[in-house]
């Protein structure tokens, strides 16, 4: 029964990060973390499209694949402190860019979202290709629901990946969706909106069969958006056909390698569906910690620039060594 019931972040978080907006917009937005000196290289990958990696290779036996969310990239804060702090504890770091997030657009009508497994794939052959012979999975949001699928639904699971760590990861996407809808999350929906729209608008010079510029135009919310955009450009009916089928809810039984989903209660981003104790009950592969605090992607802790997400990951990977 992997429920872990007393989390050490409640013990490690202070003061006004409590809160679980002034902790998610302070690591959004003010945090600083400098990146690594990374080498960068485009994958080619089967359908005519690439994707961008930048990594750092100091041990061939070990390394991470970080997996940043939702219209973020290899070059946030998050991602940052996770790939420093792992490099000063002796593992290699991947960290890949979903189509579109490089900085770079994407060759294909299709951007990327949260069941983008022959993506994740792809980065994981390249990482092999490298000769390194471990490798952990670390995903944030939308990345750690990329991660939970693949490890549901890829066919052929590389050995050579040992664990995974999930971080304030949406396990019903609808919930989450319908979440940023409300209240204070409406800010984080309309940012996430103006870059999403943004490339869409270079999509529609691409594409221009594909896309309606005016029907961009009035988009005002995630319905809109995903209804008339994310949906069809991915294969999908509708929203409530995409939200379904890329939830990692429908990937959690098939999960056969350890795996830490670590969600804060406080997580405004997420709701019912989101905190599966009853299948971390059941299983005996998925580490289910619920910590009061941490905000979305946040989780500061007091007197240290990292966060407790890399250091619990850290920790989780380590004691399966």
């Amino acid at each position: 029964m992997p429920i872990i019931a007393q989390s050490k972040y409640n013990e490690l978080v202070s003061g006004f990060y409590k809160n679980p907006h002034i902790a998610t917009i302070y690591a959004g937005k003010f945090k600083r973390f400098k990146a690594p000196d990374y080498k960068r290289e485009k994958v080619e990958l089967y359908d005519g499209d690439f994707l961008t990696v930048d990594y750092k290779i100091t041990n061939p036996n070990k390394a991470i694949i970080l997996c940043h969310g939702l219209e973020g990239n290899s070059q946030r804060t998050y991602i940052n402190s996770c790939s420093d702090y792992f490099l000063k504890n002796n593992y290699s770091v991947f960290a890949w860019n979903n189509r579109t997030c490089s900085g770079e657009m994407n060759r294909l009508p299709q951007l990327y979202h949260h069941a983008s497994i022959e993506d994740l794939d792809a980065v994981v052959q390249f990482a092999l290709s490298k000769e390194i012979k471990e490798l952990y999975l670390i995903g944030f949001s939308m990345g750690g629901a990329q991660i939970l699928n693949y490890l549901g639904r890829e066919p052929q699971l590389n050995d050579a990946i040992k664990a995974a760590v999930s971080v304030s990861v949406p396990i019903e996407i609808q919930v989450s969706a319908d979440a940023l809808h409300k209240g204070f999350n409406q800010i984080y929906m309309k940012n996430f909106l103006i870059g999403l729209s943004e490339k869409l608008k270079l999509k529609a010079k691409q594409f221009p069969e594909l896309i309606d510029l005016h029907q961009l135009k009035r988009v005002k919310n995630f319905k809109d958006l995903d209804d008339n955009f994310t949906a069809p450009l991915h294969g999908f009916k509708d929203r409530f056909d995409y939200y379904y089928k890329v939830s990692p809810a429908r990937s959690l039984d098939a999960i056969t390698k350890p795996v830490l989903i670590l969600n804060a209660l406080n997580d405004t981003f997420l709701g019912e569906g989101c905190f599966p104790v009853d299948v971390a009950s059941k299983s005996s592969n998925i580490f289910l910690e619920t910590p009061v605090y941490g905000g979305h992607c946040a989780f500061i802790v007091k007197e240290s620039n990292y966060s407790f997400a890399e250091m619990r990951a850290f920790d989780f990977f380590e004691s399966f060594k």
